[in-house]
């Protein structure tokens, strides 16, 4: 491993994205913009930002032809419908223990959620036909079906340089095991100053503000980049990595739609698959397979 080109890429990879999500969380947060606005301009500095790991590689002259660019279909077809389904299902049980939980804090009219939208909008979709619970399924149905293939435009950006180079150096170096906890590490570090700055995924709030918030995300890039590592190794296809992530990235909101706003502060616990309770099955899943791992060692073959 070239410890100097490592160095290089996170360096990058740190410097292109932590100045666009402070100015995505200043955008989020500036009152003075039209609150429909402040949400879009937030939502397009973040995607420009997921391309940060890719352009890092580029700036660190890092050769794209290693990254796996195949698809691989043949054989995999298996394992890339787990990269689409699997996550769905990681965030539905997630979200229905918590709701297990916490009873009260489920709102099946989603009425916090649609209070957040302009009420012209609502108006605007019920002269055409559609209702508020209707809404609810076409938002559901939108989200476990096509947004995960659409949000690998975006996450590819990311993938190509977390799971295409970093995981594979880092295991290179540290091991399996050691060179994924590592990376989700590093990984959930990147994100920092928009959950501190922005309540990115927890809010400004939540219980132990906001110390807990940034932590309990690198457990979740933990968990969340051991399964797409896994998924990247059997198939030696970053196409593979992009689906998982943008499928995650497609319903991670989907559960906090049912939540009642007064339980908002608890969002270090759940619905979100990043919190504690809402992120136990995805935990555990990236739990067997780090022990599947280390039970038949940590020399196999990288892509």
């Amino acid at each position: 491993m070239n410890d100097k080109t490592l160095r290089k890429f996170l360096l990058w990879a740190f410097v292109l994205a932590w100045p666009l999500q402070a100015l995505a969380s200043w955008l989020a947060l500036n009152e003075a913009l039209p609150a429909a606005l402040r949400q879009s301009a937030f939502t397009l500095v973040m995607a420009v930002s997921m391309f940060a790991p890719l352009a890092a590689l580029l700036l660190a002259k890092i050769p794209l032809r290693t990254i796996g660019w195949k698809l691989n279909l043949r054989g995999n077809v298996g394992r890339y419908l787990a990269a689409w389904l699997v996550p769905i299902a990681l965030v539905a049980l997630g979200a229905a223990l918590f709701y297990a939980i916490f009873p009260a804090a489920f709102d099946a009219s989603a009425s916090s959620y649609f209070s957040t939208l302009p009420e012209e909008a609502l108006q605007a979709y019920e002269a055409q036909g559609l209702s508020r619970g209707l809404l609810i399924i076409v938002s559901i149905l939108g989200a476990v079906s096509y947004a995960p293939f659409i949000n690998i435009l975006f996450s590819l950006g990311e993938e190509a340089g977390w799971r295409g180079y970093l995981y594979p150096r880092l295991k290179e170096r540290f091991g399996k095991t050691r060179g994924r906890l590592l990376a989700g590490v590093i990984w959930g570090v990147w994100h920092w100053p928009v959950i501190i700055l922005a309540g990115y995924e927890y809010g400004l709030d939540y219980l132990g503000a906001p110390v807990a918030g940034p932590l309990l995300f690198c457990v979740f890039t933990v968990a969340i980049g051991t399964l797409l590592d896994w998924l990247y190794e059997k198939t030696g296809s970053i196409w593979a990595a992009s689906l998982g992530h943008g499928a995650i990235n497609a319903v991670a909101n989907l559960p906090v739609m049912f939540l009642v706003a007064s339980y908002a502060d608890r969002s270090i616990l759940g619905p979100f698959a990043n919190g504690l309770i809402g992120g136990l099955p995805l935990i555990l899943l990236a739990a067997a397979v780090l022990a599947k791992k280390d039970a038949g060692g940590d020399q196999e073959n990288l892509p």
